[in-house]
């Protein structure tokens, strides 16, 4: 028996016996607000974000073609809209390095922080959510819950292998006080609201 082996037998062996029950964690949602989008767009601007008013005609991608019309690059891993940069045939995450603008799709979105949850189904290849530029993010209204507490019920991170918060674009201070986006990541984060039912185009 290894070293390791001999170590994992012995915390089984000591782990705690006992039936106890889990303490009732509320979920602070007594007093949710009117609209869980416009909450969520308020939390947005305030970590950075840019929330991307769609259209009232015309098409909803608008928005979006606009933002990546002089991009070089562009990798998109949502149908909606097509990059220039397929994600199938990326062969290592550094490849993305070059990358102007990445869409994607978020799982869904937290209205009180303003956050994104994107996971490992989402991105493909992970690292495009980190070393592109820009990010710019599809999101259906439906898919924003109230709280935290909501978003860690969800299936995500059970049945993904990754998953991550995204709250804004990547922002460090320096001791001057002096903020800086895109030093370790997006140097912005844009959202669109629009249903997953919308059509590849």
């Amino acid at each position: 028996m290894s070293s390791r082996d001999d170590i994992l037998a012995s915390v089984r062996k000591n782990l705690p016996r006992g039936d106890r029950p889990l303490p009732a964690v509320p979920l602070f949602d007594d007093d949710p607000p009117e609209s869980l989008l416009a909450a969520f767009k308020d939390s947005l601007h305030r970590m950075g974000g840019i929330f991307l008013d769609p259209p009232t005609s015309g098409d909803p991608l608008a928005p979006v073609r606009a933002k990546i019309a002089s991009a070089k690059i562009v990798c998109s891993t949502v149908p909606e809209i097509a990059g220039n940069r397929d994600i199938a045939g990326i062969g290592a995450p550094q490849d993305l390095a070059d990358v102007d603008f990445a869409i994607v799709r978020a799982s869904f979105a937290v209205a009180e922080t303003g956050s994104v949850l994107l996971s490992d189904a989402d991105l493909r290849i992970n690292s495009v959510a980190y070393l592109a530029q820009h990010l710019i993010v599809l999101l259906d209204p439906a898919d924003i819950v109230v709280n935290l507490h909501h978003a860690y019920r969800r299936p995500e991170f059970r049945d993904r292998h990754y998953a991550s918060f995204h709250t804004g674009p990547s922002a460090t201070a320096d001791i001057e006080g002096v903020l800086i986006h895109g030093a370790q990541g997006v140097r912005s984060l844009s959202l669109l609201p629009l249903a997953r039912s919308a059509a590849a185009i």
